[in-house]
């Protein structure tokens, strides 16, 4: 078996880190009106894909979505990270009803420690656009198809807006001062790119749900197994 691929920024999440992704979301109004919205888009995402009956939680980071994939009754949620710590958190910082209806893993979304055609769909909330590599994107989209049986959710960031438009232009800008691009850890992909790649990958693209069209670089994919 080839070794999993392992990006820079997933090794930073022990404890403190896991404590401070799990608040980040919580802390501000602007956080919980942007946490809202996540949710309104998962739901119609989760609708959109048949309401799934197994469901793979991928990052699960702190469990942010867990009481949402909890809201149907008879959902089984497989709860997976790379990270321990995260997990770790996720079981202490969710509610008991809630944690008690998730099966946890830790494993890498680039060797996910499942069987073929598991689950039914795979919820992928802000893991895509920390990988800048086509290569990275394509393996990991391909182990996604492996792993499910009809569909895939997945959030990213996507250029066509005017926060993708002002995000190059600090790039930009920052690369004049200082001569360097520096670490980058998210990026925004051409939508066109991307969607070559779920293509390349087995997908193909069901729905396209923005966080604010024209404006705001999140998107939200629903994609279908071919």
């Amino acid at each position: 078996m080839a070794t999993p691929i392992k990006l820079e920024f997933s090794e930073k999440y022990d404890d403190q880190h896991a404590q401070d992704y799990l608040l980040k979301h919580q802390n501000g109004l602007a956080r919980q009106l942007s946490h809202r919205r996540d949710e309104q888009l998962a739901r119609a995402a989760l609708a959109l894909a048949g309401e799934p009956g197994l469901v793979l939680d991928l990052p699960c980071g702190a469990g942010r979505f867990w009481p949402l994939l909890a809201e149907k009754a008879n959902r089984v949620i497989i709860g997976a990270d790379n990270s321990a710590s995260m997990l770790k958190i996720a079981t202490v910082a969710q509610p008991g009803e809630v944690v008690k209806r998730v099966q946890p893993l830790q494993t890498s979304a680039f060797a996910i420690d499942l069987p073929d055609n598991a689950v039914d769909s795979i919820f992928s909330m802000r893991l895509l656009h920390h990988i800048g590599e086509s290569a990275h994107r394509v393996a990991l989209l391909q182990e996604f198809q492996r792993v499910t049986r009809d569909s895939v959710i997945v959030s990213l960031w996507v250029d066509g807006n005017f926060k993708a438009w002002k995000r190059k232009r600090m790039e930009r800008q920052r690369l004049e001062e200082n001569g360097e691009q520096g670490y980058q850890n998210r990026f925004v992909l051409p939508a066109a790119t991307v969607e070559q790649e779920f293509e390349q990958a087995g997908f193909r693209v069901q729905d396209r749900l923005d966080f604010f069209p024209l404006y705001a670089m999140w998107r939200v994919y629903v994609l279908r197994k071919r």
